[in-house]
Parts: C-alpha cells; structure tokens; sequence
C-alpha cells in the first residue's frame, strides 16, 4: 500500500464513524482529510510509513475520491472542460472549446462500475440489464447518460455533460460572436411578441444554451413551463415550473414521458411552454399548444432550418394512426414562427447559422420558408432576403421590425 491509499482508508473509516456525508458536507470531509495528512505525516517521522510526496496533491486526490467523482472530478472542476465521456476504462474523453481530447486518465473495470453506482445513488434514477440507459442529473446540474453492456460492445459508455451557467441572455452570445447584434436584437424582440421559436443543430451545437439565452427575453410577469428528459434549461424568471421525465419503476410502472409532460402543462396555466428536445410523439404535442395561441420553445436534432421544419412534419406522426399529413403540415405552417439553426465550426465555437421565418405558407407539401439571417460566404452572419410576419406582433409589443431588420 502507498501513502494515499493509507491515508484514503483511514479517512473512510473516520468517515463512517462519525457519521459524515461527503457529498452534503463537503467542507467537513476537506477538513477531516487534512487532519488525517497532518496525522500521517507525523507518524512518517517514525520511519516506519511510506513517505508522502505531496501532501497537496494527496489533499486533492482523496478528497475527490470520497467527496467527488474519483479521477473524474478534476474535468468536472476544471471550467474549460464541457463534458466527459468514456468509451473504456481506458479511453476517457473531455471535450474543451469544442475539441475533443483523449486524457491520460487510466481506470479499472471496478473504478468505473463503482463511479456509475455513486453517481446515480443521488438522482433516484437507476441502470441494470433490464434498463441498460439511463438519463439522469448529476448534484452540479450535469447531465449523466449511461449505457450498459451488451447494448455496449464490452465496457459501459458513460457521457457527462457539465451544466456551465455561461450564458444568461442573447447579449451574452453576442458577446461570444455566436451571432451579432442586430439578430439578438430581432430575437429578443421576436420573444418579447410572444413568437413561436424551435432551435436547431446537431449534437453539442449550443442548442440548449440558446434555449436559455432566449428565455432571458421572456417578459417579466409570465408564468413559465418547462418539459425535459432531465433538467438543463435554466430560466431566469421567477414564476417557473421546470418538470422532467420519470423512468419506469423495477415493477415497470410510474413512468412519466415527454408527452404527459407537455399535456400537464398546458393545465398549469402557463403563459409560455419550453420543450427541452422534441424526439419523438411530443412535438405533435408541442404543436398543438403553439396552435393554441400559446407561445412556445423547443428545440430539435437537424442539419438546416428546412430540415427541421420537415422533421416537425414527420415526428408528429408517431402520435398516432389517426394523424395525417395533411393535418401535421399546415399546422406547422401555422404554428412556428421562427426556426433559429446553430452549428458546431472545426474550431470547437457555437454559431447561429441562420435565422429563418415561417410566415404560413404551404406549397404542395412544402411549407414556406423565409430567410432572415444567413452566413454569407465569408461566415458572417448578415441580413436575408426574407422580411417576417411578425410585423403586427412586434408592432403590439412596441416594436418596429422594419428598424429591426434594416441593414447595419
């Protein structure tokens, strides 16, 4: 045994003998560990011990290991990662900027099955053969996603996404260049009318931070009603209700999914209605509501703004039988009003790609796109072709959308 591992025993023993939990009181776990080092360091000068080398980086490493997430919880403190992920004990992955990074991180079979039970002993969520996935919420607000052999070739595949509170308000993209400031202008605005928004892009696209972003621009008095699989969004308004999905129990019953989510909300008298992610039947859900007079958000996996606003005429007729297309793409004509279409660029940086209006048209079965904002060739993101049709309702809301949309 090292010195770590002595000093590591020690303090787990002196743990459950006095009754702490490492997890709720950390200050008092950091406090204990520090004794337990100054101890082993006097009991070094007997010369019967292994010396210890650092004594800080010891501090570090057991108070990870009894308070944390073990080798992991230097990537989870570590503000420029954005998430982790491991393929194998050993192939451990974070993401930095957006660029991905294979650390030097080695663990075993038994670290890594060990650091999936502690992190879901908190979450009331639970992983096993029966249930190989698993979607859950880490105490900092990360999002944990698990996979289990043998959905897995041979090691679980486990995938952290920190929860980081950089962006508050559309500003705040400015600032990060993701768009300029004319196009936050016209979205703030566009929010402020009550327009009916979907957010697009591909994995890790900044979908959920422009999601946040824009309910920074939701008026003041409005009552919010957020549906997720697990908590991410963080809206700044006071009267918020934020509501995810429930797994089912060992016994398989108590689930709770997407689609009740968005179907309980609508009877908690909400004044705007957010989907985290539209997948699958909720988005004919989320249809309905923003058809309903409601506004809403939502956010959806696509590769363009077309390609969004064809998915949202496809997913919803997962809902049932008796859904057509010919009910489906009308009213999604009708409903959104705004599709906002991020990308990921080689150099890890989020950027809004396009801003595109929906003013309600439909074409055969086509529905009408105009384009706002679009990166022109050289990637800056410049005024469309296309006006809006929210004229009216920016107008009511105190604004003029042709000073919003003329040129810079």
């Amino acid at each position: 045994m090292d010195a770590i591992e002595i000093i590591s025993g020690e303090v787990r023993e002196a743990i459950r003998s006095r009754g702490i939990d490492p997890r709720t009181e950390p200050e008092s776990a950091r406090r204990l560990v520090s004794e337990a080092i100054a101890d082993y360091d006097e009991r070094t000068l007997a010369g019967r011990l292994p010396v210890l080398a650092d004594p800080a980086e010891a501090l570090r490493s057991i108070v990870d290991e009894v308070a944390g997430f073990g080798p992991l919880q230097r990537y989870l403190d570590d503000p420029e990662v954005e998430e982790v992920w491991l393929n194998s004990p050993q192939a451990v992955f974070i993401s930095r900027r957006g660029i991905s990074e294979l650390t030097t991180t080695m663990l075993t079979n038994g670290e890594v099955d060990d650091l999936i039970e502690r992190m879901l002993r908190t979450s009331g969520r639970r992983v096993d053969l029966s249930s190989p996935f698993v979607d859950a919420m880490l105490p900092d607000g990360s999002r944990l996603h698990v996979v289990l052999p043998d959905i897995t070739r041979a090691h679980p595949a486990i995938n952290i996404r920190k929860f980081i509170a950089r962006t508050r308000n559309l500003g705040d993209l400015v600032a990060a260049n993701s768009l300029t400031g004319r196009a936050a202008e016209f979205l703030d605005a566009a929010v402020a009318a009550g327009a009916n928004i979907v957010v697009s892009g591909a994995t890790q696209a900044g979908k959920t931070t422009m999601l946040n972003a824009l309910t920074g621009s939701i008026p003041a008095r409005e009552r919010v009603v957020t549906c997720e699989e697990v908590f991410e969004l963080a809206v700044p308004a006071r009267d918020w209700v934020a509501m995810q999905v429930r797994q089912p129990s060992l016994e398989g019953t108590g689930e709770v999914t997407l689609r009740q989510l968005v179907k309980e909300a609508l009877r908690m008298r909400p004044s705007r209605i957010i989907v985290g992610e539209v997948r699958e039947a909720e988005s004919f859900d989320l249809l309905v509501a923003m058809n309903s007079g409601l506004p809403g958000m939502g956010s959806i996996h696509a590769n363009s703004a077309r390609s969004a606003v064809t998915k949202l005429c496809t997913l919803p007729l997962l809902a049932g039988p008796n859904i057509g297309s010919s009910f489906v793409t009308p009213t999604v004509a009708s409903s959104v009003d705004l599709v906002v279409h991020l990308v990921l660029e080689r150099d890890g940086s989020r950027r809004v790609e396009e801003i595109v209006a929906v003013p309600g048209g439909i074409e055969g079965d086509v529905v009408e796109l105009e384009t706002v904002f679009t990166r022109d060739a050289q990637r800056r993101l410049v005024r469309g072709t296309g006006f809006t049709h929210l004229g009216d309702r920016l107008a009511a809301a105190g604004h003029d959308v042709r000073r919003l949309l003329s040129a810079s």
